[in-house]
């Protein structure tokens, strides 16, 4: 009598951690882009769930930061804007794009933490959690822009043809935001000082970038230090896109795509090293 037939072996994946620095791999993660959707649309509708006024908020927080500005340093404090721009349109102009890269910034430094079920139950490319966690502002910042669009002409401001490259200013800051996301959300798993040192850089930064004062005013022994910030350069490109004018030097406007480029690559290989121990530390 023949022998029955054995049943097939079972395939197994088995996912071992890499022995030597490298960066996450982009295959992986393009793999895993339904979860990446998934994860940005729940952060998304989540975001002004049983709120009473829903995605107004992404406009109500601009303008009340605006006006607050406009009134002690624009009208009491005298503080320029650039010329034939009012200063409410000015500092609302600098105010969306700052809150979409400190959400991000701060929502990517929270990620790991916030998904540690994720993490520690299931496999899949690590580096998806900050991706996730860095776009859902850009929602916010495409709705306060669209604001700004009817206001610009209401105040006889003209719309200049270099405004269709905002959207690029827009993804250069949430570079940015990545960049040192990254190193945030790695140390977050092991140190969670993090939660306190995020927000404390955050409030430092809104008086140390040029949002609602313009770059001009910084006296000029100090342009150099101070453009090291780089979301210096992303205003004073983003309202060149605006308003047609630069106010800063051209080395300002480089700084935030060589430190983007130099900390976003730091960060992925820093990340990737540290992953192997967030679902035991976490």
């Amino acid at each position: 009598m023949a022998a029955s037939a054995t049943p097939e072996a079972e395939l197994v994946t088995v996912v071992e951690p890499e022995r030597r620095l490298t960066l996450p791999s982009l295959r992986e993660v393009w793999e895993y882009r339904d979860l990446l959707a998934m994860l940005v649309r729940r952060d998304v509708s989540v975001r002004y769930k049983q709120t009473a006024v829903g995605a107004l908020w992404a406009v109500l927080q601009p303008v009340a930061l605006a006006t607050v500005f406009s009134v002690f340093l624009g009208a009491l404090a005298d503080v320029p804007s650039r010329s034939g721009v009012p200063y409410a349109i000015y500092a609302y102009s600098g105010m969306i794009m700052w809150l979409a890269f400190s959400k991000a910034m701060q929502a990517c430094a929270d990620s790991t933490v916030a998904s540690a079920d994720l993490l520690s139950k299931v496999w899949f490319p690590r580096l998806v959690i900050p991706l996730a966690a860095v776009l859902p502002p850009l929602v916010d910042f495409a709705v306060g822009f669209a604001v700004l669009l009817v206001a610009l002409p209401i105040s006889g401001v003209g719309i200049e043809p270099t405004i269709v490259l905002v959207p690029l200013a827009a993804l250069l800051a949430t570079a940015v935001a990545l960049a040192g996301g990254l190193w945030f959300a790695a140390w977050h798993v092991r140190y969670r000082d993090v939660q306190h040192l995020v927000p404390f850089l955050l409030l430092v930064g809104l008086f140390v970038t040029p949002i609602v004062y313009p770059f001009s005013l910084v006296p000029e022994y100090a342009q150099a230090f101070y453009a090291l910030n780089p979301m210096v350069g992303v205003l004073e490109l983003y309202r060149w896109m605006l308003f047609g004018d630069l106010a800063a030097p051209w080395y300002a406007v480089l700084v935030p795509f060589v430190v983007s480029a130099v900390a976003l690559t730091g960060g992925a290989l820093y990340f990737r090293a540290a992953e192997r121990t967030f679902a035991d530390v976490i």
